[in-house]
């Protein structure tokens, strides 16, 4: 098949998509595809024949991108394109024409929040993942969280905030200290603080705004943190996250060594299958796709509270739904060929 895979964008979690996307071009030219990754903000000039931009199996080129350590600087890229907000750069749309399917290895932003599905749709372009409805509810943390509810599965208590005296006053009373900070619409723990002091607050609040204008703030609960991959209607076996200091936040999940991953995670039967019927709820709930990733906190009182639902689970080195599927026989490039393959049913 000729495959475009779509990566980068204007977003926070650019770097991560870029690494992502080399990844699965490697592989999905390892399993016989032709393959073209772009940029999708950056765009793509088309050579005399455009063919020549699907890259053939048979060649010895290999993508390859390294997360930096910090988030990269969305103000520098725009100003390197003369200031262009337009997110879809040029001939992007044009390549995914040529393309039997599009891989969405994007994080954040259009990528996950639906934008960019609905754009490939009305141009009858076929794409992995979910689709424009599962990604915006999926993505939109308050929403998501309310559907969690409305589901039966549970989540800790949160509130949308501002940096004003109100916003303070409403989580004390609602959430309580410590509490978690953060973008409503970010993944990757961009802009995440947690904080135990009110002081701490204000400060909090304006990071989480320098990535967007909605800002949540959530109960913390201690505990042991976990994710469950969803693949093709099965639930894979759950992966516990060890950061080795502090919380598993934009560092310690894309650079090399900082977190230890366990999985399948070391957790009784009944506990196992508690999370993986709640990861199953969570997915449905939402309307998500072919695969997804939900992320829990095994409190101390013993609940399996839900953090979030990620649509497009990261595929780096360092992620998790990789780890996962390798539990249950599937090789990274087994596992992004079957993502294809199920995008074209």
């Amino acid at each position: 098949m000729r495959i475009v895979v779509l990566a980068g964008g204007l977003s926070p979690e650019r770097d991560v998509s870029l690494s992502s996307g080399s990844l699965v071009a490697n592989a999905l030219l390892d399993k016989g595809h032709s393959v073209v990754m772009a940029d999708v903000y950056e765009g793509i000039e088309f050579p005399e024949c455009r063919e020549d931009l699907f890259i053939l199996p048979s060649g010895s080129f290999r993508y390859h991108y390294d997360i930096p350590g910090t988030a990269p600087n969305l103000d520098k890229l725009i100003e390197k394109h003369g200031g262009r907000m337009t997110l879809i750069g040029k001939n992007i749309l044009e390549l995914c024409a040529m393309a039997d399917v599009v891989f969405i290895a994007l994080h954040g932003a259009m990528g996950e929040n639906g934008q960019l599905q609905a754009v490939l749709e009305c141009h009858d372009i076929r794409y992995t993942g979910s689709d424009y409805c599962g990604s915006l509810l999926a993505m939109d943390k308050d929403l998501s969280k309310k559907l969690m509810r409305l589901a039966g599965v549970p989540t800790a208590d949160w509130v949308l905030v501002r940096p004003t005296e109100e916003s303070l006053r409403e989580v004390r009373e609602v959430v309580g200290f410590p509490c978690v900070i953060k973008p409503t619409h970010c993944g990757s723990s961009v802009g995440v603080s947690i904080i135990s002091a009110e002081e701490d607050f204000l400060s909090a609040v304006c990071l989480a705004n320098d990535y967007e204008s909605t800002v949540l703030a959530e109960k913390m609960i201690p505990g042991r943190e976990f994710s469950v991959g969803i693949l093709g209607g099965e639930v894979l076996p759950a992966i516990e996250i060890i950061p080795h200091q502090g919380f598993y936040d934009y560092t310690n999940k894309y650079q090399k060594g900082l977190a230890t991953e366990v999985c399948p995670a070391d957790l009784a039967p009944e506990q196992a299958e508690s999370m993986a019927r709640y990861a199953q709820i969570t997915h449905d709930a939402l309307r998500l796709g072919s695969y997804s990733r939900v992320d829990f906190i095994l409190g101390a009182d013993g609940v399996f509270y839900c953090l979030e639902a990620n649509t497009l689970p990261g595929m780096t080195p360092t992620s998790l739904l990789p780890e996962e599927a390798a539990q249950v026989g599937l090789s990274y490039s087994d596992l992004c060929d079957r993502i294809v393959r199920m995008a074209l049913k």
